[in-house]
């Protein structure tokens, strides 16, 4: 009888073996400063740095100064606050984000940059869990935040600044860019009714209450949208007689001024130049 059964019983087990979460990747951040979190694995996927320096960002002093103050706070062990960058698309909060790191990096090198895709916020908790108490310090970054997965994606994110009884980890700093200041999905869905929409829009709002710094940019003028071609053009050794007629035909091409359509009108004036440019 026994025998009979020990087919069965190892189809069994082995089942159960592909069912089982995969083990969990050990952490190690040697190999760079900044990387990307696969939450279904726990891996922490190292990344290149990035290559823009903070100088090279024109149009964004004062947004430059605050967030490097707080940043420069928390890489020394001072009180810190999160930071929500929100504004017109385009206009720099991503490479302000990365950029500023990049620069306090190289003086301080525990600090680590995690980038976390915005679908995954559920996951934040179990990672916040996971830093608490690692030798390194982290800026964990969410590019692009909005909850359009509506109040269960707030509620973890309220959860992991938070901390529960623990209190959130003294070394992490959450970071999240996002188009709209209070990270509201463009549409509610209504036939949940108004009382449950009207709950999950306060729980989604109450969210950007956890951010202690906010920083603003607004929509990039044409004498700030010049300036930043101007000093690309220049730092990258790339001289033509008409950039400004350039800029602006481009820009108008695009429908827009910000400093990604500089960046972009300067990537295609390198090709047509024949000079690299950083990826």
């Amino acid at each position: 009888m026994d025998r009979d059964l020990t087919p069965l019983l190892t189809r069994i087990a082995e089942a159960l073996e592909r069912l089982a979460p995969p083990a969990g990747v050990a952490a190690a951040f040697d190999g760079g400063r900044l990387f990307r979190h696969d939450p279904q694995t726990g891996a922490f996927h190292a990344a290149p740095d990035y290559p823009l320096s903070l100088e090279s960002l024109v149009g964004v002093d004062r947004q430059k100064a605050r967030f490097l103050e707080n940043l420069e706070r928390f890489a020394g062990g001072l009180p810190y606050n999160h930071a929500l960058l929100w504004g017109v698309r385009g206009t720099g909060k991503s490479s302000l984000a990365k950029a500023a790191f990049m620069a306090v990096a190289a003086k301080a090198p525990h600090l680590k940059l995690i980038e976390v895709d915005r679908d995954q916020v559920t996951a934040l908790p179990a990672l916040f869990d996971g830093l608490r108490g690692r030798p390194e310090s982290f800026v964990v970054l969410c590019d692009d935040l909005s909850f359009e997965e509506g109040a269960a994606a707030a509620k973890a994110l309220k959860s992991a600044l938070e901390g529960g009884v623990s209190g959130p980890p003294a070394n992490v700093m959450f970071v999240a860019t996002s188009n709209r200041r209070h990270l509201m999905p463009r549409g509610h869905q209504e036939d949940r009714g108004l009382v449950a929409a009207h709950e999950d829009a306060e729980e989604e709002v109450s969210v950007s209450d956890r951010f202690g710094l906010w920083v603003g940019f607004p929509p990039m003028d044409q004498p700030t949208y010049l300036a930043a071609v101007a000093a690309y053009a220049q730092r990258f050794e790339l001289s033509v007689a008409d950039l400004d007629r350039r800029a602006l035909q481009w820009a108008q091409l695009r429908g827009s001024r910000s400093g990604r359509v500089a960046w972009q009108f300067i990537r295609d004036l390198a090709g047509e130049l024949g000079k690299p440019l950083p990826l």
